[in-house]
């Protein structure tokens, strides 16, 4: 029973520290150009190497 009064601020803590991680990341524009990554892979870049 002692051992949930750490655990429970422990975890209360942790999914704080997340939330605000995400929000920073939206924030801070990480997720902005969410297609330019997944397009980048079909771009042709032969042309630059002999």
């Amino acid at each position: 029973m002692s051992g949930l009064f750490l655990l429970i601020p422990v975890a209360l803590g942790l999914g704080l520290l997340g939330l605000a991680a995400f929000f920073w990341s939206v924030t801070s524009g990480q997720f902005d150009d969410a297609d330019g990554a997944a397009l980048r892979i079909l771009i042709d870049d032969d042309e630059d190497y002999p």
